[in-house]
């Protein structure tokens, strides 16, 4: 009578799955990457938008926003506005046009990309 015994995975079969979890893995690293690149720029945009949104707030409470040069203002945190920048946002500044009357919001992201949003 013959003893059944069972035999494990050879060397070549092992070489192969590691080969293709390497392949897998030189795909996809690059792709989380850059998806974390752009979900730190689409947080920078609306950051941006939402500090147009703080002053138009500021303004319709009677504040003169034309002094708010920082997005980290007593007035803009009076509305909501955090003290200090997200994650996403290395830096901000507001600048105020008195010929139009519209401040420019400017974010720059931790990618160093640029955003503005004009109130």
């Amino acid at each position: 009578m013959r003893k059944n015994r069972t035999q494990g995975f050879t060397l070549i079969e092992l070489l192969i799955v590691i080969a293709i979890i390497a392949i897998l893995a030189a795909v996809l690293i690059p792709n989380v990457l850059n998806a974390r690149k752009r979900a730190n720029d689409t947080a920078a945009q609306a950051y941006a938008r939402q500090v147009a949104t703080w002053l138009a707030a500021a303004d319709t409470a009677g504040t003169s926003i034309t002094g708010i040069t920082s997005c980290t203002d007593s007035a803009l945190v009076s509305e909501g506005a955090p003290s200090s920048y997200p994650k996403a946002v290395q830096s901000c500044s507001i600048s105020y046009d008195a010929a139009t009357g519209r401040s420019t919001v400017t974010v720059t992201s931790v990618n160093s990309r640029t955003f503005t949003a004009v109130y």
